[in-house]
C-alpha cells in the first residue's frame, strides 16, 4: 500500500549531555530535578525520556549522581510517582541491567531492584528508578555499545562522565546512535555548546542552562532527524516537513528564578 515508504516513530534513544557551568553549586539542585524528571516522570514511559547521561566529570565530582539518586527515593506507587512499565517485564529489565553490570566499572547508582508491595500483574514491569554507571571508555567499544544505548521505555538510564579533553568521544557516541530523536545540552560555555550543537543531528535539541528532553517550554517542530522516513508531529508545517531533514534547537538561557523551591517529584 505504502509502496515501502513507512514514518516511523519512538520514543527515541534520548541523549543529555552536560557540559562546564561557571557555579555548578548554585545549578545542581535544578538540573538534578530536571535530569530526574526528563528520566522518570510518567515513569519514563513518554516521548523523549533520557536515556542516557553524559555528566561533566565536574558535575561527578560536585555530586550530581547523588543528588538524583536522592529525588529518584521519592518516587513510589503510594503517591503515584512511579508505576507499572507496560512495555517491558521486571525481568526484561533485571536482565538488561545485569548485562550492563558486565561491562568493567559498571555499577548501579541508583534503584536496581523491583518494586515491592504491589498487585501489578507479572506481564508489566515493576521497577524502582534506576541509573546504572558505566565508565566512557568502556561505553564507546563496540562490544559494549549496543548495550550501553538500547531503550528500555521505563524508568531506566544509563549514565558516564567525561573530562574535558574526551568530548570528541562523547560527540562519537551521540553519532554512533541509531535514533536521533531529542537531546539536551546544558552548559553556560557558548564555544563548549556550540560545538556540540554544530555536530550533532538530533531532530530536537534543547540548549542552554534551563535544557531538557522533555517538557517543552514552548510549541515548536518536534520530530526526528536524519531519516527520510521520519514524521514530524503537531502543525502544517511539520506536514510539509515530513521528507525534510529540519533540525530544531530550543535555546532555554533564563535563570532560575529566585527564590525557586524544587518541586516534589511527578
Amino acid at each position: 500500500v505504502t509502496a515501502g515508504r513507512i514514518k516511523i516513530e519512538d520514543a527515541g534513544f534520548d541523549w543529555k549531555i552536560l557540559g562546564p557551568v561557571r557555579n555548578i553549586v548554585s545549578q545542581l539542585e535544578h538540573i538534578a530535578w530536571t535530569c530526574d524528571q526528563d528520566a522518570y516522570a510518567h515513569t519514563g514511559q513518554k516521548c523523549s525520556a533520557q536515556s542516557i547521561l553524559f555528566a561533566h566529570h565536574d558535575w561527578d565530582n560536585a555530586g550530581l549522581f547523588d543528588k538524583m539518586g536522592e529525588i529518584a527515593r521519592e518516587r513510589s506507587l503510594s503517591n503515584l510517582t512511579i508505576g507499572p512499565v507496560l512495555s517491558h517485564t521486571t525481568a526484561d529489565i533485571q536482565n538488561h541491567q545485569e548485562k550492563l553490570l558486565k561491562i568493567p566499572g559498571a555499577k548501579v547508582l541508583f534503584g536496581g531492584k523491583p518494586l515491592t508491595g504491589h498487585t501489578i500483574p507479572e506481564c508489566y514491569g515493576a521497577y524502582e528508578p534506576t541509573a546504572v554507571f558505566v565508565p566512557l571508555e568502556e561505553l564507546v567499544k563496540p562490544e559494549n555499545f549496543g548495550v550501553c544505548t538500547k531503550e528500555i521505555f521505563g524508568p531506566f538510564q544509563v549514565c558516564t562522565a567525561w573530562k574535558s579533553d574526551q568530548l570528541k568521544l562523547v560527540l562519537d557516541a551521540t553519532e554512533r546512535m541509531s535514533a536521533h530523536l531529542t537531546a539536551a545540552v546544558i552548559s553556560d560555555d557558548p564555544q563548549v555548546k556550540n560545538a556540540i550543537l554544530g555536530v550533532t543531528v538530533n531532530g530536537t535539541t534543547y540548549a542552554g542552562l534551563r535544557a531538557r528532553t522533555t517538557g517543552a517550554p514552548q510549541n515548536h517542530w518536534f520530530g526526528p532527524a536524519g531519516d527520510p522516513r521520519a514524521a514530524g508531529i503537531g502543525s502544517p508545517e511539520a506536514i510539509k516537513l515530513v521528507w525534510s531533514c529540519h533540525r530544531e534547537i530550543i535555546q532555554d538561557d533564563g535563570p532560575v528564578p529566585e527564590g525557586w523551591v524544587r518541586p516534589t517529584p511527578s
